[in-house]
Parts: C-alpha cells; structure tokens; sequence
C-alpha cells in the first residue's frame, strides 16, 4: 500500500480530502499545523479526532508559531478584526496569511520524502475561495517543480490537489458519498465554540450545506 501525506486542519475540505486518500487505498501520515490562528484550539482537536477516526499512520504536530510574529493576518493577529464576507469586496480579505501554504507544502514534502511517501494530498480550491494567491493552480504546478528539483533523484512525490476546480458543494457531494463525519470539523475563522456564520469559510459552508438540502452538524451564533 503506498504511502501519502494528508494536511489535516480539522476543516471540511481537508478532512473530506483525507477521506479520499483512504479510498484511494493510500497509508495515511497526517501533518498538523499550529501557527497561532484565533481557533488554534478547536483545529487541532478536529484534527486529532479525525486522524484516530480515520485512522492514520501517525500525526505530527508543527508548530509555526512564527507566522503569528509576522502578523499581517486577522487570523493571526487578534488586534485585526476578522473580514465578514463580501462578494463585492475587492482585492484580498484579510484571512490571507501571507504565503502560507508555501510554508506547510515545504515540511510537508520534508515529511513524505523521509517517510517514502508518493504523494501529499492538500485540500486548496480556486472556485468558490476567498482569493488567495497561494491556492491557485499555478501556484500548486510551480511548487510541484520545486518538489521534483529539490528533492533527491529518485523521490517521487506527487502533489494531489482533487479539489482545486471544485465548488464547496462539490465537495461535499464528495464526502456524503464518503460519510465523512462533519460534526467533527470546523470551518470558522473568528470562533471555537459557536461559528460565527459570517466569515468567508462559515459563509461557503453553510452555502454547501444549504444547496444538498442537509443541516450543518456543527453550531453557529446566530442558531
């Protein structure tokens, strides 16, 4: 069975995608990562309780706590109120953490070369997302080239982005044929307790929930 490193943030699509690599018959080898984000709590205890349900081969815990010294991000800094979302908001909300996932893909192909694994799943999506740079498909075949150059010659890594043309509710047709658990997810920006329903991952969410006629198993504020 061959191996893959999975991104585990405790979110819907990373776990959905999980999921996935374990339909494909893959050995799973979970990276968890804390960098100081407002529900750092709640991320990392969806994160441990997806990874025993799951189960996977083992799941590391980063730390990356420099990334909130950088600030630049409402998610990372508390003095930054955290964007609602706005369809007719221009540029970039401020949820971006700048060049974030340049920073997971780098220990996450650190991970899979030393533990031989063939490919490393990461749940980033160009369609309904908030529009940031580093999810985009350039961005994904460009690291790809970086993984083939920087790693040894005969490493094989293969970056798995399934869902990077999907839609949320695609997604989420995904992993209903799955039964991925979703009550053990979450999505929200701003809280750990009650998602807020209006930042921009709470407001896809609830609109993928909404469009395959199903009730999101997680609470919200404003229920």
């Amino acid at each position: 069975m061959t191996r893959a490193v999975c991104l585990l943030s405790g979110g819907m699509d990373s776990t959905t995608l999980a999921y996935v690599a374990r339909d494909m018959g893959y050995r799973i080898y979970g990276l968890h990562f804390n960098y100081g984000q407002r529900t750092e709590g709640k991320e990392r205890e969806c994160a441990r309780k997806i990874a025993a349900l799951l189960p996977v081969e083992e799941l590391l815990e980063i730390d990356l706590r420099y990334l909130s010294r950088f600030g630049g991000s409402s998610l990372t800094d508390h003095g930054i109120a955290v964007d609602d979302f706005d369809e007719e908001r221009p540029g970039i909300p401020n949820t971006y953490v700048p060049f974030r996932n340049a920073n997971l893909l780098s220990i996450a192909t650190s991970f899979a070369e030393s533990r031989g694994a063939e490919a490393i799943f990461i749940g980033v999506q160009s369609q309904d997302y908030s529009g940031y740079p580093d999810c985009r498909p350039q961005f994904i075949e460009t690291f790809q080239k970086l993984i083939d150059i920087g790693t040894r010659e005969e490493t094989r890594i293969r970056l798995m982005t399934p869902f990077i043309n999907l839609t949320k509710t695609d997604i989420l047709k995904v992993g209903t044929t799955l039964k991925v658990p979703y009550q053990f997810t979450w999505s929200c920006y701003q809280n750990e307790d009650l998602a807020c329903g209006t930042c921009g991952a709470c407001h896809f969410r609830k609109k993928a929930f909404a469009d395959m006629g199903m009730r999101d198993p997680i609470p919200y504020r404003e229920e």
